[in-house]
């Protein structure tokens, strides 16, 4: 899709970000990326919402101890998911008018790559695991259950106006890359996997 050069309009500029509060939004509405008002309880808020609250939960699974060969990978990809924040609060139709950074293919093969690496070194999995480990594997897995949500919002969202055509993808592949982050994490901490007992309790 092409885009212009035009400039990021509010409320990407530096001065709204610099601004805590507006009032704008005290009616329950707040503005996309081209301006238009919208409920903050709508499909598209809660995507992008959604994608935040994941940065977030990753950033505590940095914070809590994250093995420090994972955190320039994990600090990169905190970054691209401000890029699918935007990608998501720009309509499709306003990223003609608009050049603004979003998702882009090499982002989703970029996480195949790091996801095949950790892999690789990792024993194959002959049950479920459950959430557990060390802390910050246990962070990645909350991570995961996050990044899942966020994805269906997605979908929930591209059922009933297009999004980038790469987000879905992205958000796909995000979580099974949490789910291999988190065993490898378990794996350097020296906690290693939590099976699942299938006899039951």
């Amino acid at each position: 899709m092409p885009r212009t050069e035009t400039p990021i309009q509010p409320p990407f500029s530096a001065k709204s970000v610099n601004r805590v509060y507006t009032r704008a939004g005290d009616d329950g509405t707040t503005a996309l990326g081209g301006g238009q008002r919208v409920k903050k309880d709508s499909l598209r808020i809660e995507a992008y919402g959604t994608v935040d609250e994941l940065n977030s939960t990753i950033g505590v699974a940095v914070a809590a101890g994250l093995h420090e060969s994972m955190q320039a990978t994990f600090f990169v990809i905190q970054q691209v998911l401000f890029n699918l924040g935007s990608d998501l609060c720009i309509t499709e139709e306003d990223k003609t008018r608009f050049a603004v950074p979003g998702i882009e293919e090499h982002h989703v093969t970029d996480l195949e790559t790091w996801m095949d690496g950790w892999n690789e070194q990792l024993e194959p999995l002959k049950s479920f695991i459950l959430p557990g480990g060390d802390m910050a594997a246990a962070q990645l897995h909350v991570a995961r259950t996050v990044c899942r949500r966020a994805e269906r919002c997605t979908i929930a969202l591209s059922r009933e106006e297009p999004v980038g055509p790469n987000v879905i993808a992205y958000l796909n592949r995000l979580s099974d890359l949490l789910f291999v982050a988190s065993r490898y994490q378990a794996k350097l901490s020296g906690k290693g996997d939590l099976l699942w007992d299938s006899r039951g309790y």
